[in-house]
């Protein structure tokens, strides 16, 4: 059984490789589309045309799972530049994430912390856990420096242990124990 593409039908066995790498990737790619600022439905939207266009090629990319990530990338940036969808998308930002009846607090704090990062934050860290991409090949896909990866990453993990922890605690990175901050005692009545 064929799929057909234009003018022409791709048989299976050409399309083996890129049904593997949609059952590899696919919720992967909707969570990265979601940190794109894309919709749940958008993401799916980005994902099908991606491997629509991987179908239609004529020959299997190189390092199939990073072009398929990087095409993924640029028809995700493509599609939240319309004027439309930017708008439907800033009604729909509220729900960044569908959030479940048994998610606990923890999850939710995470989410929401995650939710306020900066986009090439929040990317770098989605790549780099998600996709368990290396900061050479984030580099690669988002066409920056492995060490502006590796930065953006870092900070974002920042923002988001300084979101989990609150102002009160911080860690001793160095001897591993909690450090609270205490504020000066108020003075004394009648003293």
């Amino acid at each position: 059984m064929g799929v057909y593409l234009g003018d022409r039908v791709n048989v299976t066995e050409s399309t083996g490789w890129c049904e593997d790498l949609y059952r590899a990737k696919a919720s992967e790619l909707i969570l990265y589309g979601r940190a794109l600022g894309l919709s749940h439905a958008e993401a799916e939207d980005v994902l099908q045309e991606t491997f629509v266009a991987l179908m239609a090629r004529a020959e299997v990319p190189d390092t199939p799972e990073h072009y398929c990530v990087r095409s993924f990338r640029n028809r995700a940036l493509n599609y939240r530049r319309s004027l439309w969808r930017r708008l439907a998308r800033e009604l729909e930002s509220k729900r960044w994430f569908e959030h479940s009846s048994g998610e606990s607090p923890a999850e939710h704090a995470a989410m929401r912390a995650l939710k306020g990062l900066p986009r090439d934050q929040r990317e770098a860290i989605v790549l780099k856990i998600w996709h368990e991409h290396t900061f050479e090949e984030i580099g690669e896909l988002l066409g920056i420096s492995p060490n502006t990866a590796a930065g953006r990453y870092r900070y974002g993990l920042q923002k988001i242990r300084a979101c989990l922890r609150g102002p009160a605690y911080e860690r001793d990175e160095r001897i591993g124990e909690a450090i609270a901050f205490v504020d000066a005692a108020p003075p004394l009545e009648g003293a």
